[in-house]
């Protein structure tokens, strides 16, 4: 064998090892008080005129072993932008149901702070079969909290139990209708 060929058969093998390593699952979080069942399917929380500023998350629910899981049901709910949730409602609630490749999205506003807790956040309770049920928060790095460095400061909200939940918040959009966009990929656990 030339050495040319040893060196593509160790390429190949170190991008086989790579192609079949584990994803770690998203680290879990507490369902919280505010959860209410039988949340409305719907991926648009916001308003035309709802005060805040606009967000959109998109994702994908994958396995352990990067495999998308198609159809995973996605509920989500959150604090309005002042930091109140509705509890006579459903209002910044909703059911989501992935695509076939997993991937999901909804549009909602940046939820604002609320006494008892430091960092904003949204709340995910994720199920598909043949996975073990996720309950997770998701929280963004612009968080004044964070004071710029969420790897050193994510700690100050001791509910937060990862960096891994804390995500890029990326502006978009032209000056006049600019919103948040944060990427929020969610790795279920196989039974």
């Amino acid at each position: 064998m030339s050495a040319g060929a040893g060196f593509a058969s160790q390429v190949l093998a170190a991008a086989l090892e790579i192609a079949s390593a584990q994803r770690p699952a998203t680290p879990g979080a507490a369902l919280g008080p505010f959860y209410k069942a039988r949340a409305p399917a719907n991926a648009q929380l916001r308003n035309a005129g709802d005060p805040g500023l606009p967000l959109v998350v998109s994702g994908q629910v994958l396995d352990v072993r990067g495999a998308p899981v198609p159809q995973a049901s996605v509920e989500i709910w959150q604090a309005d932008h002042i930091g109140k949730y509705d509890l006579e409602g459903y209002r910044y609630r909703a059911r989501i149901v992935g695509d076939g490749v997993g991937s999901y999205s909804f549009e909602s506003v940046m939820p604002g702070h609320y006494p008892g807790r430091v960092c904003q956040h949204v709340h995910y309770r994720v199920t598909a079969p043949g996975h073990k049920p996720l309950v997770t928060q998701l929280y963004f790095a612009t968080d004044p909290i964070f004071e710029g460095d969420p790897a050193r400061n994510y700690a100050r909200d001791p509910v937060i139990g990862s960096v891994e939940l804390v995500r890029p918040v990326m502006l978009k959009g032209d000056p006049a209708e600019i919103h948040a966009d944060v990427r929020f990929d969610l790795v279920l656990e196989t039974l």
